[in-house]
């Protein structure tokens, strides 16, 4: 059998390369691929070059294969049907952190069953909800707080989109894109401008990639917040203000990150665990506001050239 599949092959440069698959054996599943997504923080950082090599193996999917920064075979939000293995799992939809490609063998243990209430479409992001379920572990705003997300990207509104959710005295998602501001009405939120938020916020969850955005996450906390740092800058280097008020309020900032399960639910979770948590949130229509496209898979290393010069979009879905 053979396989297509999309390699970054250097810094802006991309194709898709065909090569033979074996057939699944014993406790693996033959998968074809009905739609992947396009992470725009991830995966534009690996088109551009721009993931430093200390973290390249943290960076690396399950299935990728290839080294940094190429060529190779990067990706991690694919929704397929299996084809080929236990007849129990033949003809089951799925999803699986794999990348582009178009046919893949996996153990079955990598795969997530989809019900019914989760399209195909929508499923593309359960990668990134996982993410989102993780940083509120991490974050842990409690009933009644004030909380702000900083940056609508793809990250920034599956968080939002969680904590549309839950009981809270103020929810504003800050972006200075009027169409991602836009977005928040859909998510139980409300989009303000970096100037027009509210201030004195408990948590504040950081996901701009910027860093002015970083500045303006801590300048929305009040005494003793924390902020939940989900932004992954790569190689660009991050100047913070740290000399004002920093100190004598208190503030905190937290690293989060999906690759381990957040400490504060670590001794009673595992990530299969938190899987089915980001199953049951990916049941939420709301989140179809996330989604671009569709774009032909054959058509993806044109696609990436895009989305790196600016085109807009969350998710970006790869049809195959």
């Amino acid at each position: 059998m053979e396989a297509r599949a999309y390699w970054t092959l250097a810094p802006g440069h991309g194709e898709i390369r065909t090569a033979p698959i074996d057939p699944p054996g014993p406790g693996e599943a033959l998968v074809r691929a009905v739609v992947s997504g396009v992470s725009r923080g991830t995966e534009l950082l690996v088109h551009r070059g721009q993931v430093p090599p200390e973290v390249a193996a943290q960076v690396a999917g399950p299935f990728e294969e290839g080294a940094l920064p190429g060529p190779v075979k990067h990706g991690y939000l694919s929704v397929g049907v299996v084809e080929e293995g236990d007849p129990g799992w033949v003809g089951r939809r799925v999803f699986c952190l794999h990348p582009h490609q178009d046919r893949y063998v996996v153990p079955l243990t990598a795969l997530t069953p989809l019900p019914d209430e989760v399209p195909d479409e929508r499923a593309v992001l359960l990668g990134t909800l996982e993410t989102a379920v993780n940083a509120l572990w991490d974050g842990r705003p409690l009933y009644g707080d004030r909380v702000a997300v900083v940056g609508g990207g793809m990250v920034g509104a599956s968080v939002t989109a969680l904590l549309g959710s839950l009981p809270l005295t103020r929810l504003e998602l800050v972006d200075p894109d009027p169409s991602r501001r836009a977005l928040a009405a859909h998510l139980g939120a409300t989009g303000v401008t970096p100037e027009e938020a509210g201030s004195d916020c408990d948590v504040v969850f950081h996901a701009s990639a910027t860093q002015a955005g970083l500045q303006t996450a801590l300048g929305l906390l009040g005494q003793e917040g924390e902020v939940v740092e989900l932004s992954w800058y790569g190689t660009t280097p991050v100047t913070v203000g740290l000399g004002t008020t920093f100190h004598t309020r208190r503030l905190s900032v937290r690293a989060s990150q999906v690759s381990r399960v957040s400490p504060h639910r670590a001794a009673r979770r595992d990530h299969a665990d938190r899987m089915q948590v980001a199953l049951h949130a990916a049941t939420n229509p709301a989140l179809d506001h996330l989604l671009a496209g569709p774009t032909p898979f054959e058509q993806l290393p044109h696609l990436l050239r895009r989305l790196a010069d600016g085109e807009p979009g969350l998710c970006h879905l790869v049809r195959y």
